[in-house]
Formats: structure tokens, sequence, C-alpha cells
């Protein structure tokens, strides 16, 4: 089932006590996909763009860039491809293999959480 707002679905608010994880999925050079990663995913998919994704972030687009260089490199298939300059400029887009890398992520993210709180719960009585 898509997410109506994928980028605020998840987006972080005030703490509160209780437990919390995160996911990271290492490769062969490091982290390959996690939280941040997937977010920036996200934005590139709504704003067609690593530059404004990485603004609406307020992260460099070199952070940007390493990130999407890092993940592309460790997949098999890349998670976003690159238009080159034109009339509009570049653009980037994420391609069918990244899509399901977000769904992945998101799934296994709803999973731990949905974990956690039950453990939660289980601790507590």
């Amino acid at each position: 089932m898509p997410r109506k707002n994928p980028t605020h679905a998840h987006a972080k608010s005030t703490p509160s006590p209780g437990f919390r994880g995160r996911i990271w999925i290492d490769g062969p050079e490091g982290t390959f996909i996690g939280y941040g990663r997937v977010v920036l995913l996200e934005r590139i998919k709504e704003h067609g763009s690593i530059t404004k994704a990485a603004k609406s972030m307020e992260m460099s687009y070199r952070r940007a860039w390493d990130l999407v260089d890092s993940m592309n490199r460790q997949s098999k298939k890349p998670f976003v491809e690159l238009a080159t300059g034109g009339k509009g400029g570049g653009g980037a887009r994420v391609t069918e293999e990244g899509e399901k890398a977000i769904r992945l992520f998101w799934r296994f993210y709803d999973d731990l959480q949905a974990f956690l709180k039950r453990e939660e719960i289980q601790l507590r009585l």
C-alpha cells in the first residue's frame, strides 16, 4: 500500500520514553541503505533532482551525490539514473530497483517499530 506522503510518514517527532531502533543494511563498502538514504531517494523521486532533494533535506549536493553514488555502486542495478544537461538542465529519477528498495526498507522499518512496541508493552506489564 503506497504511502500518501512518504517523506512525512516516518517524520521525526519529539522523543517520548520508550524503545527505539533503526535499520541499516550494510554492503561491501559499509552502509548500503538506511533511513536517511531512503528519505533521499524519496526526495529525488519527488523533486526529480539530486540538487533539489539535497536542499529539501538541508544537505549539501556533494553529500547527496556521494550517498547516491554509494547506493548505485553497491546495488546490482542502479537506484538512481541521471539525465545530463539540455534545455531544462539535467535531472535524476529513481529506478524500479530504487522503488523496490524504498518499499522493502519501509516494510522492515515498520516491522521493527511494531516489534519494539510489542516488547515495550510486554516489559511494562
